[in-house]
C-alpha cells in the first residue's frame, strides 16, 4: 500500500551559531516556549496535515534528539506501516560518508523512501519554528500540475540580499534562483520547505549522486539542475507564522514572541493547531508568597519564590527568593539562586547559578546581544556574566567574563 506523501525532516545540522546551546546536542532537539524542543513543530505540522509516516535524519549529537523521539507516541506517530523513523547515516557494502549535504542526506535514504512508494515527498528542516498546514501545500503543487514546489516567505526588500530567492512570473512559476544576491529579483525567499514529485525527486538526487563537482546540496545543486532542464517549478507563498531560529538572537526572538501571540502569530495555546510534546509530567507550579510574576510563562514544575518579569521557565525552574530574571529564556531544572540577576540572557538546561551572580544586562539599542550559558554549567557566587557572553564551562565565585 503506498502512501501519497511522506515527510523527511533534516535533523542533522550542528547548528554552530547556536554555541553553547548545542555543544551537546542537536539543533532540532534545543527546547523552545516552556515545555517543547523546536523538532515538535516540524512533526505536529505533519500530523495536523495528515502525514503519518516520516523520517528524520539525524547526524549531530543525536542522542537527545532519538531519546525524545522514541517510537513518535506523543505525536500519534507510532504506526505499524509508516509512523516515525530515526535515519541516522550508516555503513554500507560499498563503503559510507556522513551526509555531505541536505541533497546527499535524502539521496542515503531513497530506500526508506521507496518500501512506501509515496506519489510526493516533502522535506522540511528540523531546525524551524512554524506552524504550516502542508496539505495546503500539497494542493497547491497538484492544482499547478508541479515536479516541484517550494513555499516562500515575502521578505523586505531591503533584507532580500540574504536569502535565496526565488524569481517567479505572474502564474508564481519558477524562473530563476537567486542565493543571497547583491541585487535582487525577488522578495520571495525560500523557507528550505520543498515538495518534489517521488519520480523527479529519484531521479536528480541519483544524477547529482553521481557528479562529482556537486555540492549536494538543495539550493546549490537540485534546483538550478532542475531549472535547466525546464521542469514545473512553483513558488507556494506562505503568510502564517514561520522562523529560523538559527542564531541566539533569533532563539530569543522567538521565544519572546511566544508572549505576545496576537502580534507575533505564533499560538501554542491554539487548540486548532495543537503543538505536541512529550510532556514531562512534573507537578504544577509553585509560586510563593512573595514571588513576582508579570507577563510571563510558568511551566510545570517551577518554584518561583522570587521576580520574574517577560520571561519563559522551561519546566523544573527554581527561582529563589531574592533573585530576579528579566526578558530572558530559562531552561529546564535551572536554578537561579537569591540575589542573582539575569537579563537577557537564554540559560541551557541544568545549569545552576548560586547566590548573587549577575547574567547579562539591559541592551543598548537593538536587542542583539544575549548572555548565553550552556547545560550542566555552574556558576559561582557573585560572578559576573556581561551581555555578550558565552558560556560552556563552569564559572569560578568571582570571576568576570565579559
Amino acid at each position: 500500500m503506498s502512501k501519497e506523501m511522506i515527510a523527511m525532516i533534516l535533523a542533522g545540522g550542528q547548528g554552530s551559531r547556536l554555541y553553547a546551546l548545542t555543544d551537546k546536542l542537536a539543533k532540532p532537539a534545543v527546547p523552545f516556549g516552556g515545555k517543547y524542543r523546536i523538532i515538535d513543530f516540524p512533526l505536529s505540522n505533519c500530523v495536523n496535515s495528515g502525514i503519518d509516516t516520516v523520517g528524520i535524519l539525524t547526524q549531530y549529537q543525536p542522542l537527545v534528539l532519538n531519546e525524545y523521539i522514541g517510537h513518535g507516541q506523543p505525536w500519534d506517530l507510532d504506526r505499524l506501516y509508516g509512523g516515525v523513523h530515526i535515519l541516522p547515516p550508516y555503513q554500507k557494502a560499498s563503503g559510507s560518508d556522513w551526509y555531505k549535504g541536505t541533497a546527499n542526506a535524502i539521496y542515503q535514504n531513497l530506500s526508506f523512501i521507496r518500501r512506501f512508494d509515496p506519489e510526493y515527498v516533502i522535506i522540511l528542516s528540523g531546525d524551524q519554528i512554524c506552524k504550516q498546514d502542508y496539505s495546503d501545500f500539497l494542493d497547491f503543487h497538484k492544482k499547478n500540475d508541479a515536479e516541484f514546489s517550494v513555499a516562500v516567505m515575502e521578505v523586505p526588500w531591503d533584507e532580500a540580499s540574504r536569502f535565496g530567492l526565488m524569481v517567479t512570473d505572474s502564474a508564481d512559476r519558477i524562473t530563476e534562483f537567486q542565493e543571497k544576491p547583491k541585487e535582487p529579483k525577488s522578495n520571495l525567499a525560500s523557507m528550505g520547505i520543498y515538495i518534489f514529485n517521488w519520480d523527479i525527486l529519484e531521479k536528480y538526487l541519483t544524477n547529482d549522486e553521481e557528479n562529482p563537482n556537486s555540492s549536494n546540496d538543495f539550493g546549490n545543486d537540485i534546483i538550478p539542475a532542475l531549472l535547466r532542464d525546464q521542469r514545473r517549478m512553483y513558488a507556494y507563498r506562505f503568510s502564517g507564522y514561520w522562523k529560523d531560529v538559527g542564531t541566539i538572537s533569533s532563539l530569543w526572538e522567538a521565544n519572546m514572541e511566544v508572549l505576545d501571540p496576537e502580534n507575533s502569530g505564533i499560538d501554542l495555546f491554539d487548540t486548532e493547531w495543537k503543538i505536541y510534546s512529550r510532556n514531562s509530567g512534573l507537578p504544577g507550579q509553585v509560586v510563593g508568597k512573595d514571588a513576582v510574576i508579570e507577563d510571563s510563562m510558568i511551566t510545570d514544575g517551577c518554584v518561583i519564590n522570587g521576580t520574574v518579569r517577560h520571561s519563559i521557565l522551561f519546566s523544573g525552574v527554581t527561582v529563589e527568593e531574592g533573585a530576579v530574571v528579566e526578558n530572558s529564556v530559562i531552561m529546564s531544572n535551572t536554578v537561579i539562586s537569591s540575589g542573582s540577576r539575569v537579563t537577557h540572557s537564554i540559560i541551557a538546561e541544568g545549569v545552576k547559578l548560586e547566590e548573587n551572580v549577575k547574567v547579562g544586562a539591559v541592551p543598548n539599542g537593538p536587542a542583539k546581544e544575549i548572555a548565553t550559558i550552556g547545560s550542566g554549567v555552574t556558576v559561582g557566587k557573585g560572578a559576573v556574566i556581561g551581555p555578550k557572553a558565552m558560556i560552556k564551562e563552569d564559572v569560578k565565585e568571582g570571576e568576570v567574563h565579559d
